[in-house]
């Protein structure tokens, strides 16, 4: 075990083809929304290139655009540390996201066709799935699956940026409450699936609205413990 907390061959080599400055960039990023890399633990260049088959330069770039974005913190004299969120930061970005999520359940339950439907159908059941067999990292992705498909099917391209300068940020304080939300989360789904079929724009904005405020008192209340 490296003191990066990443076993040994877990994270695979980069492919050299292609712009290697931003592949590296994204092996990063994907490594702390998926909290493979925890808050507040130290990134060393020399550990993270061995890992990922590069060397220490687009490793050094990756972690100073990181920090930019708010993902990393870089300390004079002690390296890089993956960004450690304030109560407060979790909860304003939490709160945007009810904003747009409810929003774009709304306008969904207006345009939705039966094709659209059937996906979110699909994604929920996959859910459902993953959750009785125990597998976080599978209902995590298959949770932000469904969230990006009912933004498709809003049909508002602005809506849909703004929500993609959220996702990644959203994904990474719902993983440690994946577990705690559990089946409740897919049944909140199955609600709002409901209303977007009977195309009850309001039940539908209610159920997203309630579901995301969900998410967000149990990342609360996790913290709290």
């Amino acid at each position: 075990m490296l003191s990066t907390g990443l076993p040994q061959g877990a994270v695979p080599r980069l492919e050299r083809p292609g712009p290697l400055r931003e592949r590296v960039y994204e092996a990063l990023l994907e490594l702390i929304t998926t909290r493979a890399l925890q808050p507040g633990q130290h990134l060393v260049e020399s550990e993270l290139a061995g890992h990922l088959g590069v060397s220490r330069q687009p490793v050094r770039e990756a972690l100073q655009r990181l920090n930019t974005e708010g993902w990393v913190d870089l300390r004079p004299a002690q390296g890089a540390f993956v960004h450690e969120p304030t109560e407060e930061e979790a909860d304003q970005l939490l709160t945007v996201r009810t904003l747009l999520e409810a929003e774009a359940a709304r306008l969904a339950a207006a345009h939705a066709d039966s094709a659209g439907v059937a996906v979110l159908e699909e994604l929920c059941a996959e859910g459902e799935k993953a959750v009785a067999a125990e597998d976080v990292d599978r209902a995590v992705a298959l949770n932000a699956a469904f969230h990006a498909k009912v933004m498709e099917l809003a049909g508002n391209t602005v809506l849909a940026q703004l929500a993609a300068q959220v996702d990644r940020r959203v994904r990474w304080y719902y993983t440690p409450v994946a577990h705690q939300r559990g089946r409740q989360s897919w049944i909140e789904h199955r609600e709002l699936i409901t209303a977007i079929t009977d195309r009850d724009e309001q039940r539908a904005t209610r159920s997203m609205r309630k579901h995301t405020e969900h998410t967000r008192r149990s990342y609360h209340e996790r913290n709290a413990t």
